[in-house]
């Protein structure tokens, strides 16, 4: 299999009159250039068209001999939550003759093919090629999904710990990028469920086992699966936080009551002996032992009081 890295007229139509397959991987084209390509590969208006413009859901369009596959591979960062661009829009146009990706910005996972087609001591049949393509681009998600289950799992510890605004915010965006990268792989593994032995009929495309396929379906199955354990996680983080805050505001109102609780006989003596004033300087308070002792003295014996019967009660401690 020959691989091309730009559009080569006289090339691509060797390649084309001498049916050998080959792969075309570009970047970033412009419209004419896109619209160009379509004319030199016979392919359909249309399916020119979805790669001028992009933003084209999850789908499998099948044109007589040609076929286009959109798919949504995954662009790890760190941390994932802050990344602006989780996800990279492919298109692959196929048929019998060829396969051509096109995205609008560098895919580093595709460049990993390369020297896996380039280094093969064994031929591979045509369908193989499509296969290793398709795949490389699906199993882009597992090195994000393992950094979101490692970021997760901090993040809950961070709660734990006593977390604040920031991991809340946290939070809400993990959430956002999980939904983000459902919302791409669901219909593709709903693709791969019930069109793509399409791309295995495909006219001119060389037979070798639909297991192929199967496979990558499959890998979509797991890759749901975990995006469904994530997004369950992270409300289990929601939720641990709303925990943790409830606990602190609970602490604090414990705290508040224990000292109203402290206070209130104190406001009781010393709204008695002021209410009494009078009469207590005239038959009590004679000298400095009946002011410290029955005065001071009774409002210490008090606090204390109050605080050992919280204590024996278990009140004052963190988890009381």
């Amino acid at each position: 299999m020959r691989i091309l890295d730009s559009i080569d007229d006289e090339l691509i139509g060797q390649l084309r009159r001498d049916h050998e397959f080959f792969w075309l991987d570009a970047t970033d084209l412009p419209a004419d250039e896109i619209k160009r390509l379509g004319a030199l590969l016979d392919l359909h208006p249309l399916a020119v068209e979805d790669s001028m413009l992009f933003g084209q859901r999850p789908k499998l369009d099948t044109y007589g001999d040609t076929a286009l596959l959109v798919l949504q591979g995954a662009v790890s960062s760190q941390p994932e939550d802050r990344n602006i661009h989780p996800l990279e829009e492919i298109h692959c146009h196929l048929s019998g003759d060829f396969i051509v990706t096109l995205h609008r910005r560098p895919y580093p996972d595709l460049a990993r093919v390369v020297p896996l087609f380039s280094n093969a001591k064994t031929a591979k049949s045509e369908q193989y090629h499509v296969y290793k393509i398709i795949d490389v681009i699906v199993d882009s998600y597992f090195p994000m999904l393992g950094d979101l289950e490692e970021q997760i799992n901090d993040l809950e510890d961070a709660i734990t710990s006593g977390g604040g605004r920031r991991e809340l915010e946290e939070t809400f965006r993990l959430k956002r990028l999980l939904l983000h990268l459902r919302r791409a792989v669901v219909p593709m593994r709903d693709v791969f469920a019930r069109e793509i032995e399409v791309i295995a009929d495909l006219a001119g495309l060389e037979a070798d086992s639909h297991d192929y396929f199967r496979d990558v379906y499959d890998h979509l199955l797991r890759i749901n699966d975990e995006l469904d354990a994530d997004h369950e996680m992270v409300t289990g983080c929601t939720d641990l936080y709303l925990s943790t805050v409830a606990n602190r505001q609970g602490e604090t109102s414990k705290q508040l009551a224990i000292i109203a609780s402290i206070f209130l006989p104190l406001s009781f003596l010393t709204g008695f002996f002021g209410m009494n004033f009078g009469w207590a300087v005239t038959h009590v308070f004679d000298g400095p032992w009946a002011f410290f002792g029955l005065g001071l003295g009774t409002m210490a014996i008090s606090a204390g009081g109050m605080w050992l019967f919280f204590r024996r009660k278990g009140w004052t401690g963190q988890d009381g």
